[in-house]
């Protein structure tokens, strides 16, 4: 198949929906298919992002949504060649744009189908009231009719899709549910464990607990924080804490560093990327994500695919698959929850870690594949 993926930024600090397109691009490609994905990013921005896969950037789009009428124009000369379209993620121009297209075109253009990639969880619209009331008077004339009018509207876990269904009371789409998976690290042990103890903050051989991802109040790295040094003052011992990832909310991160201040076990390390993410990883005695509200969260595949453990909350959307596979804990996105979360493990003993991470490995194998993701996408893409 000849296929077009529309995303409104390939830069790779943007978070998991880029990723989740790299990798599922990366797999369609070695099956053969024709693989282009356009996004709204200016093109010389674009052409520093050294991407692996092949990106069209038409940009810059104007504005946080990134109205661009080149998308227009390059959807108007292009669009036809293509066998089906994705959406890749809501609420920005690149959708609303092809929608528009489409309508021009008729029935010469072809299907398209929508990845939500958890935007429609109705977390958003309890913790940002005044943005869902601006998301809401843009749902109907615009968003609401991308969704109904999509071939299908995909959703990565039956709870996602479940939980869209409360975000706006006028919805109507043809669902589709197609389990996410993500590929193990194309890296050797020793090439990444290398690679990350050049840069660690960690001595080597000291055990630490890991964060991997973007600084932002949705992730929840404030509670880890204040839970970690909660636990800490009460006398409990345990590992460093090393937070990995890009700054996205400046305030948020200046918030984060101020509550660990005066913690020297407590790591900022930036983004961290390639080999040295998967050897920080494959060192950690678990990863943590303390998220209120998370899709998939493709880190938590990641992980289990090194065989390390998983302490998350239960708004992430695939805790189900962690908990009852064993390959981790799960609590509630409060301090309470995230302090129980680091109690329980640290009082594990060192054989309930090792079959914890044995069962991580066999989590990945048997929830997040990602040949059986790119199956059931083909089966999709194909009605």
């Amino acid at each position: 198949m000849k296929i077009l993926r529309l995303i409104h930024s390939a830069d790779p600090e943007g978070g998991g929906v880029l990723e989740g397109v790299r990798a599922t691009t990366e797999a369609l490609l070695k099956r053969g298919h024709d693989v282009v994905v356009v996004s709204v990013d200016d093109a010389n921005a674009a052409a520093s992002f050294k991407l692996s896969i092949p990106i069209i950037a038409v940009g810059p789009g104007k504005t946080s949504y990134g109205y661009c009428s080149a998308l227009d124009a390059w959807l108007d000369e292009h669009l036809q060649e293509y066998d089906c379209v994705i959406i890749e993620g809501i609420w920005q121009y690149h959708g609303y744009s092809l929608w528009k297209a489409k309508r021009r075109l008729g029935n010469s253009a072809p299907p398209y189908y929508v990845f939500t990639h958890g935007m429609l969880d109705p977390w958003f619209k309890k913790t940002y009231p005044l943005k869902h009331l601006k998301k809401w008077l843009y749902w109907p004339w615009a968003e609401y009719r991308v969704l109904r009018d999509a071939d299908a509207v995909i959703f990565t876990a039956e709870e996602e899709r479940n939980l869209a269904r409360e975000s706006f009371w006028l919805y109507r789409c043809h669902e589709k549910v197609v389990h996410y998976g993500i590929p193990s690290s194309v890296f050797t042990v020793q090439d990444s464990t290398e690679t990350w103890r050049k840069q660690s903050p960690v001595k080597p051989g000291k055990p630490y607990l890991l964060y991997l991802g973007r600084l932002h109040e949705k992730k929840g790295g404030d509670l880890l924080i204040r839970a970690y040094r909660k636990l800490k003052h009460e006398g409990h011992a345990l590992p460093d804490l090393v937070m990995a990832g890009p700054a996205q909310d400046n305030d948020f991160t200046a918030h984060l560093r101020t509550a660990a201040d005066g913690d020297n076990a407590i790591h900022f390390t930036g983004m961290v990327t390639g080999a040295a993410k998967w050897g920080a990883l494959t060192e950690a005695l678990a990863m943590v994500l303390p998220s209120h509200q998370e899709n998939f969260g493709i880190v938590v595949a990641e992980a289990l695919a090194v065989g390390t453990p998983v302490l998350m909350t239960n708004k992430v959307n695939i805790w189900r698959e962690v908990q009852s596979n064993h390959a981790g804990l799960v609590e509630n996105d409060d301090l309470a929850g995230i302090e129980k979360l680091l109690k329980s493990f640290i009082a594990l003993t060192e054989q309930d870690r090792a079959q914890m991470r044995i069962a991580a490995r066999q989590c990945y194998d048997r929830c997040f594949s990602l040949d059986q993701t790119i199956n059931e996408l083909l089966e999709v893409l194909a009605k």
